[in-house]
């Protein structure tokens, strides 16, 4: 049987041409559409922020050194011998605890003892002679006075009674003199006294010694004028210590005594301690040129914070001008120039927003409008493709 082919005529021919080309149309229609969908969800891929919630607190207007502070004592001394000469003897050493008056050095003062012991025994000798000088008087006084009771009764005559009142003036009078003369035996036992004590250094308080410039054997002289030497020993109270800092000059006319502050140490990285302003130099250093600053003293409120601390700590304050307690606040980095902040909506989105704000420090910035609290405002401003109307996911929150 032989094989029937078959072939479309026209008109089958141009309708399944026609369903080949829908269908093709179809499938890039298709294909437009999915690559429009893949480029529209790829270009709008959330950035990711840091943002921190609107909320109430404490914020705190505060003013800071510019440069390194330093822990100092209240009293620190670098004394030295009034006179030069060699030292003969040091009876302390560095990192002793020392009391008022307790010798730190002595020089070769021999000498001066001698002066010293025989200054005293001549003070002495001079006592005694007026105590003997005194008791003639007072006798010749006495014997004066009985001649004239004698005499009333007729048993003296008057030569004898002037006689005895002569004496007796005599007597006072040399009594009067030895008197003087111990005195002036006494003064002199005194300048020895004086010399001797020149040739012994001692602590004017009670302290550390920190320092000593010598050794036994080595000889001192004191600083000429206008040049000075090392100090001899250098003594430091560690009982009283507060803060000096330097402050800008524009900050400074703001600080008053008595404001409260807060001061941190290096060396006491996870502890801040309070302090009080207690005095405001009256006067402005121009150590650099361009960085001019005012000294700021501050005093520990609780003494017991210093005990562990030594002069030449290096520490930073925080002078409190103004504070706002319960306020709504948010971080201050959050805040773009003209005061204005990025909040990420519950729709994903980020919205430009005006505030009004407040006190402010480099931490928190007081808003008195613009937010509410429950708000997230946005922290990483500065990534990229963090602006207005773009859409925002939040990797973490403050």
């Amino acid at each position: 049987m032989d094989a029937v082919c078959w072939y479309p005529d026209a008109g089958q021919m141009h309708s399944m041409a026609s369903k080949h080309l829908k269908i093709l149309n179809y499938s890039l229609g298709g294909l437009i559409l999915v690559g429009a969908l893949i480029f529209y969800l790829g270009g709008s891929k959330p950035v990711k922020v840091i943002t921190a919630p609107v909320e109430r607190g404490l914020v705190q207007d505060t003013v800071a050194n510019t440069r390194a502070g330093t822990i100092k004592a209240c009293r620190r001394a670098g004394i030295s011998p009034s006179m030069g000469g060699q030292i003969a003897r040091l009876p302390v050493k560095v990192g002793d605890e020392v009391k008022p008056d307790q010798i730190l050095m002595e020089l070769w003062n021999e000498d001066r003892v001698a002066e010293v012991s025989l200054a005293t025994r001549e003070a002495k000798a001079a006592k005694a002679l007026a105590r003997q000088a005194c008791v003639k008087a007072d006798v010749a006084d006495r014997e004066a006075k009985r001649l004239r009771k004698l005499r009333k009764k007729g048993l003296a005559s008057e030569e004898a009674i002037d006689k005895a009142d002569g004496d007796a003036l005599a007597q006072k009078a040399a009594c009067a003199a030895a008197l003087a003369t111990a005195e002036v035996s006494e003064a002199r036992l005194d300048v020895a006294q004086a010399l001797l004590d020149r040739t012994r250094l001692t602590a004017p308080f009670a302290g550390i010694v920190a320092e000593i410039n010598g050794e036994v054997g080595e000889f001192v002289t004191p600083s000429p004028v206008g040049i000075p030497t090392p100090a001899a020993v250098d003594l430091v109270d560690i009982n009283c210590l507060y803060v000096s800092a330097p402050i800008d000059e524009v900050d400074a006319p703001a600080i008053k005594v008595g404001m409260p502050t807060k001061i941190s140490l290096d060396a006491f990285a996870k502890k801040l301690f309070e302090g009080k302003v207690k005095r405001v130099a009256p006067y402005v250093l121009d150590v650099e040129k361009q960085a001019r600053t005012v000294d700021v003293e501050v005093d520990f409120s609780n003494v017991e914070d210093s005990k562990n601390m030594l002069p030449g700590y290096s520490a930073d304050i925080e002078v409190i001008l103004a504070e706002q307690k319960h306020t709504l606040r948010i971080p201050t980095e959050a805040i773009l120039e003209g005061n204005k902040v990025l909040v990420l909506g519950t729709d994903g989105l980020l919205t430009e927003r005006q505030i009004k704000s407040g006190l402010s420090n480099w931490e928190f910035t007081e808003v008195l409008t613009g937010l509410q609290a429950k708000e997230k405002v946005v922290v990483t401003v500065d990534r990229e493709g963090v602006e207005d109307g773009a859409k925002a996911i939040s990797e973490a929150s403050l």
